[in-house]
Parts: C-alpha cells; sequence; structure tokens
C-alpha cells in the first residue's frame, strides 16, 4: 500500500528512475528484525542516481548488504557490532577464525552451557568476537539486554548454530559485496550531518518504545532523528526511513507523530510475523500478529 503525503511537480522519481535489485537472502548476522528478506522492496524504492549511501543505525546491515553501493559510510554507536564490521572489511580471516573459535568451543560439551560460558565472557567484556557468535546463536536473534545494567540476556537458541565452513563462505560474499563501504563506530546525528546534496541516508532505527529492552533501544530519542532528517532534506539529501508500522508495545498500539511536512510518501512493507514476538509470547498463537514497516520517504516517487 502506497500513500502520497504530498505533492512536488516535477520532483517525482519515474518508474526507470528508482532501484531494482535481486532479493539477497544470504544473513550474515542472525539478528531479530532482520531485513534480509524485504530489502530488495524497500531498495525498489531509492532513487536510482545518488552520491554515497548512508546507513546510521546498520545492525545487520540487511540494506546495505542488499544494496551492495559502490560508495557508502555505514555506522553505529554499538562498538562490539562495529568490531564486526571493522573486522568484514579489514581482515575477513580474522571473522571467520572469531567464528570458528567459537563454534568449536561451543560443541566440546553441554551447548546451553557453552553458550552461557561464551555469554558470560562477552558480558564480563563486551567485545565483537563473542558477540558475533552469539548473535547466530542465541534465540532467534533477539539480542536483548537487561535495561539496568546492559547485561545480555538472550538464552541460547534450540538449534545448532550455522558450521564455520558455511559461515566463512558468506563471509567471503559479504566482503565483495561491501568492498565500497567505510565503518564508523558512532552516533546517528555526526554521520548524517556529513552527507551532501544528492547522497542517500537510509535510516532503520531501533523500536523504543515497543523494543526498549532491545540492543540500540535504550537511549534513543526519535525527536532527534526526525530533526536529523529535516537538515537532510534541506540540504537536498534524500532521506528514506523505516518505522515500526504496526505500533504495537504488548497488546496496546503505540501512536508516533511525525512532523508534517517532513516526508512526501509513505510506503507499507509486510515483514511477516515476528521473532520478538514469538519470544514475549513463549509459543503462544501469533494470529494477528503480522510486522508492518512504514517506509517514509523525504522525497517524492511515482514509482507506486
Amino acid at each position: 500500500m502506497t500513500k502520497n503525503l504530498s505533492t512536488q511537480p516535477g520532483t517525482a522519481l519515474t518508474t526507470e528512475q528508482v532501484v531494482a535489485v535481486a532479493p539477497f537472502k544470504t544473513q550474515l548476522l542472525k539478528w531479530v528484525g532482520n531485513k534480509q528478506k524485504f530489502a530488495h522492496e524497500i531498495i525498489a524504492h531509492f532513487p536510482q542516481k545518488f552520491g554515497t549511501y548512508f546507513e546510521p543505525f546498520l545492525g545487520s546491515g540487511a540494506v546495505l548488504g542488499t544494496l551492495a553501493p559502490k560508495q557508502a559510510v555505514a555506522s553505529d554507536a554499538f562498538p562490539p557490532l562495529v568490531d564486526i564490521w571493522h573486522a568484514l572489511s579489514d581482515n575477513p580471516e580474522q571473522l571467520k577464525s572469531w567464528y570458528s573459535e567459537r563454534y568449536d568451543r561451543y560443541m566440546r560439551g553441554d551447548r546451553v552451557q557453552q553458550y552461557e560460558a561464551i555469554k558470560a565472557d562477552y558480558n564480563a567484556r563486551p567485545n565483537g568476537a563473542d558477540f558475533l557468535f552469539l548473535t547466530r546463536s542465541c534465540y532467534g536473534g533477539v539480542v536483548r539486554f537487561r535495561k539496568k545494567d546492559g547485561y545480555m540476556s538472550t538464552p541460547c537458541g534450540a538449534h545448532l548454530p550455522m558450521k564455520p565452513a558455511a559461515f566463512a563462505r558468506r563471509v567471503d560474499l559479504w566482503a565483495a559485496r561491501l568492498s565500497g563501504t567505510h565503518f564508523e563506530q558512532s552516533d546517528f546525528k555526526p554521520i548524517m550531518a556529513r552527507a551532501k546534496p544528492g547522497d542517500l541516508v537510509y535510516c532503520d532505527p531501533p523500536y523504543g518504545d515497543s523494543q526498549s529492552i532491545l540492543y540500540g533501544a535504550q537511549g534513543f530519542k526519535i525527536d532527534e532523528l526526525f530533526s536529523q532528517i529535516a537538515a537532510c532534506k534541506a540540504r537536498n539529501v534524500y532521506v528514506a526511513l523505516s518505522l515500526d508500522g504496526t505500533k504495537k508495545s504488548g497488546r496496546h498500539h503505540c501512536p508516533l507523530d511525525v512532523p508534517d511536512g517532513l516526508f512526501e510518501q509513505e510506503i507499507r512493507v509486510n515483514l511477516g510475523r515476528s521473532m520478538l514476538r514469538r519470544f514475549q509470547m513463549a509459543g503462544q498463537n501469533l494470529e494477528g500478529e503480522q510486522v508492518h514497516d512504514r517506509l517514509l520517504l523525504s522525497y517524492p516517487t511515482s514509482a507506486t
């Protein structure tokens, strides 16, 4: 479903001017809310021609990996996560070793005990090497943190994690696709401030109301992001923003006020059923628990 929020004659992008990419469903990190299956649908509403691509809430990098831009700046505020992306870019063999060493340790004894030991190592000293394996072996990729102290609390997943040889192949694939990307550990504000006219910024921020226990959601303020988007739009920077269109926390819906005039178009993307809701509901019926994202564009497009 597509909704035109406003129109500006002569500025709409035609169907020929938007991006068409093939689906790329090979995840590097297992991650709750991962948009890997639907990233190509989001990208279909990007302008075809833009300068540098910026992604200031990188997470699992699903949209970045699918787009595979020639020139990009990708960032996140969470140091262990950025450690992983730096290793992918600078030393892919190290990334493979991190995973292989922890997989071997995990398989040597009781899986749950070994997982808890790796998680304890991570919580004692947060780092990318442990975090990498935990994302692929925790329950459903639900990277959940305790509010009071940031302790990662997600239990061990039910299924065996990917074998090291298969993961190594994914590392090689992702490293090739992201060879033009520069990774940084940063808050979103200085990264977005660097975007120049004609550049594209894609934002997929954490959902602070409904998912405040998840990585990144604790300190995020949506009003600060809206201010940065307004500044980008004033500089003629393209901005696309994914927001939780379901707006649910438990059983109630959470209103989210988007500033008038900030976006030119809204598109609804169906992301299927939520692994987070499956975790929260402990196996209860998930009928009616479909998740929708609102894709908000600071630029108009006729590609509907």
